[in-house]
């Protein structure tokens, strides 16, 4: 593994959050001269602020200019680990602004800004600003990094590549690279860093390398990456920030490119599983009581999880990466209802298994008469036990939080749901959040804090028919929760609908 250092001069400023309210311009878009000759520099933004929702970023030539033909743009909000692009933009002194979205729209004047600021554009340097800690007291820190030009890179074969630490609970980390067929027995050390540190610019071979954290002067690794693939000649930010996930590896790496984001874990996380108990009784499934006990990896003496009560949510189930096979059996372990089903889990991932129910019309000549004898009814059925994986969100947003909607319904009646969050001011037709949710295709949607009577509305022979309403209040206490619509004999309308706390 070859390395080329190469020298380059790096500014950081940091500062707290100034909160306030101002008079702030409408959004009017970006101008600016058109001429060949002036100079250019760039921005970008990273979101570190783990509890914060999608940030917005706004660059404002002079905030007192009302005129159309100065430079003032808001960028598209930024979700927690991840970046812009970078934007070339006139060299010039620019205010700029952190805000997230507290409303329905996401124009300047409706922002909620939680910081402002200024940045110096100079000519070929990058304006590479960081938000990081608590959305309601962020840290800002700007790096002033240098753009830099491959052309000389006569071969093209090389990389430049920075290290910053953003992990705001760690000790120094001391970061470690490799070949992919090599060891951290053959990793050489790139550099220690401090929290906010960023490294100076080093240039590499574009090959694949792997990375490995320690803590300063350890040689204990905490996380080790995949095999990460440099293959052209750019010029990239490895953030060095706090794990979210399952595994217990306090560290993960956002590669950070001119053009994207992208997120590695550590190779060896563990990962873990929940499961929901959506089998209904039904006179097929003799022997069910509804308790069902669940086996990893062929059944033995003891189940991994014992007795979950219909309509329940089992504990977490901590495992190692790979390829699991589940079996489903009755409490009393006297009837199977699920065998050898397959089940994988990625490093660091953390999952709901929800299982259910589904009841087929069985066509044994395949001819689509499931009616032979022509008597109006079904001449047989058979129920088959069902899986559905669910990703846990792993948001720890206060402003706004997660819902994961799960349709557990099977209904010749209709083929959707559509649900309503319906705040004070707003009816069904004109609440601002729905969404469509087919039968086992589960869809998201991020609701701000407020409180929200929720509908859940069926289309029935052209009517609008209400198969569950209820009140759902959300504030920075609440936790991402998984919203499962289901069968329900004990309700009025057949129907009903669980909120379930997503497992962190």
């Amino acid at each position: 593994m070859k390395f080329f250092e190469k020298p380059s001069s790096l500014i950081i400023n940091s500062s707290y959050v100034m909160v306030g309210s101002c008079c702030l311009l409408a959004l009017t878009g970006c101008g600016g001269s058109d001429s060949e000759d002036d100079a250019t520099g760039y921005v970008n933004f990273y979101n570190a602020s783990k509890n914060a929702p999608a940030i917005f970023l706004t660059i404002d030539e002079d905030l007192t200019d009302e005129d159309d033909d100065h430079i003032e743009l808001t960028f598209d909000g930024v979700e927690y680990t991840r970046s812009l692009t970078n934007y070339e933009i006139n060299t010039e002194n620019y205010a700029i602004e952190l805000a997230w979205q507290d409303d329905d729209s996401n124009d300047r004047d409706d922002l909620e800004i939680v910081y402002e600021g200024e940045i110096n554009v100079s000519k070929d340097k990058i304006q590479f600003i960081v938000a990081s800690e608590s959305i309601d007291a962020p840290m800002v820190n700007i790096y002033n990094i240098e753009k830099i030009d491959d052309e000389d890179d006569s071969d093209d074969d090389l990389f430049n590549m920075r290290i910053l630490n953003i992990h705001a609970d760690s000790a120094p980390v001391d970061v470690y690279m490799s070949n992919d067929d090599e060891t951290f027995n053959e990793a050489q050390l790139i550099g220690s860093y401090s929290y906010t540190e960023l490294s100076d610019n080093t240039k590499y071979d574009q090959e694949d390398y792997v990375f490995y954290i320690t803590e300063a002067g350890s040689t204990e690794v905490l996380y080790q990456s995949n095999s990460i693939a440099f293959s052209y000649p750019s010029q990239y930010v490895m953030v060095v920030r706090e794990n979210n996930g399952a595994g217990t590896s306090p560290y993960a790496i956002d590669k950070v490119s001119n053009s994207s984001t992208q997120e590695f874990l550590d190779a060896e996380a563990e990962a873990k599983f929940s499961v929901y108990n959506g089998i209904k009784h039904h006179e097929l499934l003799s022997g069910y009581d509804g308790t069902l006990d669940i086996f990893i990896n062929g059944v033995d003496e003891e189940a991994d999880v014992e007795g979950l009560a219909l309509g329940a949510y089992s504990e977490s189930i901590i495992l190692d990466k790979g390829d699991y096979s589940l079996d489903v059996l009755t409490n009393d372990n006297s009837t199977s209802l699920l065998s050898n089903h397959l089940f994988s889990l990625t490093e660091n991932a953390n999952k709901t298994v929800f299982f259910y129910v589904n009841e087929e019309n069985v066509d044994h000549d395949g001819d689509g008469d499931v009616d032979e004898n022509g008597d109006g009814l079904v001449d047989e059925v058979e129920i088959k036990v069902n899986s559905l994986v669910v990703d846990n969100s792993t948001r720890e947003s206060i402003y706004d939080h997660n819902m994961s909607l799960v349709n557990l319904v099977d209904s010749d009646d209709f083929n959707y749901v559509r649900l309503y969050f319906v705040r004070s001011d707003e009816t069904i037709s004109t609440a601002y959040n729905n969404k469509f949710v087919t039968y086992a295709e589960p869809v998201s949607i991020n609701l701000l804090n407020n409180t929200y009577q929720v509908y859940v509305i069926a289309d029935v022979d052209s009517s609008d028919i209400v198969l569950s309403s209820f009140e759902l209040v959300l504030d920075e206490e609440s936790t991402d929760q998984f919203v499962v619509i289901e069968n329900d004999e004990n309700s009025v309308t057949g129907y009903s609908v669980k909120m379930i706390e997503q497992a962190k």
